[in-house]
């Protein structure tokens, strides 16, 4: 039915659950239009050999009438032999110039499988860091496979058939209505009925349809979170095998039923559309059968007109199926349209500047953040049986001492950061330090633009960070956080993620500031080793020295380091101490201190606790305070190392 509603035009087919349906808009349409766009010229000479294979289709039946009414009872041998090598002509032509059509419907199909699935990526690549901490990778997969293959069926399958399926329609009736008016108005009578079983079983299946894209999106969910290296490693550690796999049968049962249900469904809508075609051609024989009695017909014209119905009745059965499958793939359109529709949380503004000549000057100006969840530029959530919602507050010891002992103080807070504000200077290194979920990686996450400050503002060399373009920022910026992600490649093409053009000098330069080269050097394959599903072949010290050596082949203006050495072997937390002293050579650093040695050196300490900084200054005004860092310095890094313990180990984001 098509129908106003505040100026649109909402076309919908009966049946299913209201309530959940989303109708399909006009502007929905032209969307999904506009991605057949660039494919307008190979879709009209689709229309062309459309028209033509529709027009040989019409010619088999008349010449099987005139073989019937003439060739036959007239003796006509040339006549005969005529239709019969017209009777092979007319396929062949139609099947070559149907393998051409097939070719180029494909080669639409799968552009917009391209267009689309490009243009999801393109988008997902611009997402801010809060949307991927707030969206399980598995959906992400679904939608960028399951959807958009699903998608552009309506383009390169459905809206092709409507326009086959219509010309042929038309062409049909028009020959059947030169034959015989009164036949043609029973053999299309049977088309309410058509409409009817379309409208009742076209809501239900548009509706099964979204349920089982939905319960897709989570069985692959599921399959990402713990089929990964570290999913793998958490289940096997936990002996939670039975449990996942039973968890997995539950989701992968509710796609098969899914499944079953809409073929189910789909297989009693053809069955029923079968028989009513069926009724109308036996109407159709048994009324022409008594007109060829009665002299009024030829047998020749009552075979050709009912070649012709079933010519009819197919396309017929096509185009009222077609809004159904149209209705079906406007499901995925919905789905990727969703995600491409997203907000840009962090993007460059229409006046943003290349950043150039950076001295490394940055500034806080009272910077406040919070992790808000920010409603409608996030995924809308599916149901996921089974998550847990509440987190647990990390309590860390801070606020001095009560009684001569710690006195734990919940970092639990609605703000990660409160009125922050601080000046480095150029070539300067300084050192955070305070309890686990103070807001230290949260002030780190907000110099490379991963966040952008709620209140405040960030400037270097006296630019706010949101008037710079996202590009030039990134690549004054070298960050080294405490897991180091590397890909499921070669130890050169890691590497090489730094800077592209990188030589072979350059990057065994880069590997021995870094002192990781000798180590590679050894390995059997060299730089060409493959480091494994993220980095998992390597140590924790290795991976922390190759991410140094990413860092270094950068060549940054600012680094930005956690310095993640307090859990290392003696051996490898030297060497990464020894990297990291060349690392920060005249550079600005920003470092989450764990080593004594790294505070001391630095030029400014800022101390932290519950998104505030508390006390600021060098190793030795700090400890004549008396305050938060001489109670820490007491009690964890007078043995040289902050070692949080595993109670205080939740990270900034889970407080925020």
């Amino acid at each position: 039915m098509w129908h106003g509603d505040s100026g649109w035009w909402v076309y919908y087919w009966g049946g299913g659950d209201k309530s959940k349906e989303k109708p399909v808009t006009w502007a929905l349409v032209r969307r999904v239009l506009g991605y057949a766009r660039p494919y307008w010229n190979r879709i009209g000479i689709m229309l062309v050999t459309i028209l033509i294979t529709t027009g040989l289709g019409l010619l088999t039946p008349l010449i099987f009438r005139d073989l019937i009414d003439n060739a036959l009872p007239n003796g006509d041998a040339e006549r005969l032999n005529w239709l019969a090598l017209g009777l092979v002509a007319i396929p062949v032509a139609t099947s070559l110039i149907g393998m051409y059509t097939r070719r180029l419907n494909a080669t639409v199909g799968e552009g917009v499988i391209y267009d689309l699935r490009a243009s999801l990526y393109a988008h997902l690549q611009r997402m801010s860091l809060r949307f991927f901490t707030n969206t399980k990778v598995g959906e992400l997969m679904s939608r960028l496979n399951n959807d958009v293959v699903s998608a552009h069926s309506a383009i390169s399958d459905t809206i092709v058939s409507m326009v086959v399926n219509l010309v042929e329609v038309v062409g049909v009736l028009l020959v059947l209505l030169a034959l015989d008016w009164r036949l043609t108005l029973m053999g299309v009578s049977v088309l309410p009925v058509f409409i009817l079983i379309a409208r009742r079983r076209g809501g239900y299946l548009r509706q099964i349809r979204r349920e089982g894209m939905e319960y897709n999106a989570q069985m692959n969910a599921m399959m990402n979170e713990t089929l990964n290296i570290g999913g793998a490693l958490l289940v096997k550690l936990f002996g939670r095998r039975g449990m996942e796999t039973e968890r997995f049968r539950d989701r992968a049962a509710r796609v098969r039923d899914i499944g079953i249900r809409e073929a189910f469904l789909g297989d009693q809508f053809w069955a029923i559309i079968g028989l009513v075609s069926v009724i109308g051609t036996a109407v159709v024989y048994w009324v022409g059968g008594h007109l060829v009695l009665e002299g009024a017909f030829t047998i020749g014209t009552i075979v050709a007109f009912a070649s012709y119905l079933t010519q009819l009745y197919g396309p017929l059965q096509g185009l009222t199926n077609s809004p159904v499958q149209f209705a079906r793939s406007m499901v995925s359109f919905e789905r990727v349209f969703e995600v491409i529709d997203l907000p840009l949380e962090i993007d460059d503004q229409p006046n943003a500047k290349a950043l150039t000549d950076v001295r490394g000057e940055l500034t806080f100006d009272r910077v406040s953040f919070r992790y808000d969840a920010m409603e409608g530029k996030l995924l809308k959530d599916v149901d996921r049986p089974g998550r847990m919602d509440n987190v647990k507050a990390a309590l860390s010891l801070s606020g001095g001492k009560a009684n001569g002992e710690a006195k734990p103080v919940s970092q639990a807070r609605e703000t990660a950061l409160t009125d922050v504000s601080f000046s480095i200077q150029p070539g300067q290194l300084v050192a955070l330090v305070g309890p686990s979920g103070a807001g230290k990686t949260t002030m780190t996450y907000l110099i490379p633009r991963l966040y952008d400050p709620t209140e405040g503002r960030i400037l270097l060399d006296g630019h706010d960070l949101r008037e710079v373009t996202l590009e030039s920022l990134a690549a004054q910026i070298g960050m080294v956080t405490q897991e180091t992600h590397l890909f499921h490649d070669t130890i050169r093409t890691n590497l090489l993620y730094a800077k592209l053009d990188a030589t072979d000098d350059e990057l065994i330069a880069a590997c021995k500031a870094a002192n990781i080269h000798d180590y590679i050097a050894g390995l059997p394959d060299g730089y060409e080793a493959i480091v494994g599903e993220r980095g998992y072949r390597l140590s924790g010290g290795e991976k922390q020295r190759l991410a140094l050596a990413r860092v270094i082949l950068k060549n940054p203006r600012i680094l930005v380091l956690d310095e993640a050495t307090s859990h290392l072997d003696s051996q490898s937390e030297a060497l990464i101490q020894d990297a990291l002293k060349t690392v920060m050579a005249g550079r600005t650093s920003i470092v989450i201190a764990h080593r004594l040695s790294t505070i001391l050196a630095a030029d400014l300490i800022l101390v932290l606790d519950r998104g505030q900084i508390v006390e600021r200054g060098t190793h030795a005004q700090l400890l004549e305070q008396n305050g938060l860092y001489a109670h820490l310095y007491e009690t964890q890094f007078r043995d040289g190392s902050f070692d949080e313990t595993p109670e205080l180990a939740e990270t900034d984001l889970a407080v925020g």
